[in-house]
């Protein structure tokens, strides 16, 4: 299975339907995506491919008494149901075959049962709407929602418990999006994935240490190629000058480190500054060899 679908499963078995006020909002969540639909205002479908996800939705409407059917089209499972009986659950209207958030739901409260309702809203929002990618690959999680208006609510209330999202809205397309490692384990936590978020957690932190690990390596590469590209400058420098006469002119202290950087061509500046008979810091050397170079190059 995908990592979204290990997801949607651990909130199916872990997440009870004991409260009713919750249950209806986790309800009301599912029927903000983009998978559901209003057939003539009469009816109200639900499609996916997941049964996790069906059985989900029927559980809920069971909970609540609301009369539905099961059909199976292929691989899809829809759910549908009598609009006048969705409309029951307050915060929601119907208005051009499109369902609608009420902006009362905004105005829920913030104790602690109405938080608990505003996890059960998001985590129907993501059960019925969400997906997420593999984080071995790359992070991103993601709301289909059915239209502007839900978004914006949706991500309003996101935001309201400190998750920071971003939206994608088109013509055809309303999308709530997270592309953030952190936001993504704390949606995960706040809609009561606990596992995957140990899961995600574990694989960022992986992630995190190959990429501390990668920028050392290619920092040190950089410096290593950075230090043999001047030796090889130094030492072309060195015998430019042995070659044209030059070189039995230069300071003895030019002359002994010229020396010593054409015997050790390997060697860092720190290492031939211990060899000099009155040894110098790295700046010192660096400082010798460069003039070698510009005398070689007549500056």
């Amino acid at each position: 299975m995908s990592f979204s679908s290990d997801i949607k499963q651990e909130l199916n078995k872990t997440n009870s339907l004991v409260n009713k006020e919750n249950v209806k909002f986790e309800l009301i969540g599912y029927l903000i995506s983009a998978n559901t639909s209003v057939i003539k205002e009469k009816n109200i479908r639900f499609s996916t491919e997941s049964d996790y996800n069906i059985n989900r939705f029927s559980k809920l409407l069971s909970n609540l008494e609301i009369n539905h059917d099961i059909d199976v089209n292929g691989k899809t499972f829809n759910i549908i149901t009598k609009a006048l009986d969705m409309t029951k659950l307050t915060f929601l209207e119907i208005k051009e075959n499109e369902i609608y958030l009420k902006d009362e739901i905004k105005h829920i409260g913030n104790d602690v049962k109405a938080e608990e309702r505003k996890r059960a809203f998001i985590r129907g929002a993501f059960l019925g709407a969400g997906s997420i990618n593999n984080p071995e690959n790359a992070y991103h999680l993601e709301f289909v929602i059915s239209n502007e208006n839900n978004l914006k609510i949706l991500q309003e209330m996101l935001k309201e418990m400190d998750v920071q999202t971003k939206a994608l809205i088109t013509k055809s397309r309303y999308s709530i999006y997270i592309k953030e490692g952190e936001e993504i384990s704390k949606l995960l936590a706040l809609i009561g994935a606990n596992k995957a978020v140990m899961q995600f957690e574990d694989i960022r932190i992986k992630k995190e240490m190959r990429g501390k690990v990668n920028r050392i390596v290619n920092c040190e590469t950089a410096n290593l190629n950075k230090t043999i590209n001047a030796a090889i400058e130094q030492i072309g420098a060195i015998k430019k000058l042995q070659k044209d006469g030059r070189f039995n002119k230069l300071d003895d202290n030019l002359k002994e480190i010229a020396i010593l950087r054409i015997e050790n061509p390997d060697m860092s500046l720190i290492e031939l500054g211990k060899l000099l008979k009155e040894p110098v810091g790295k700046s010192g050397v660096n400082y010798r060899l460069k003039k070698i170079v510009e005398i070689a190059n007549g500056k």
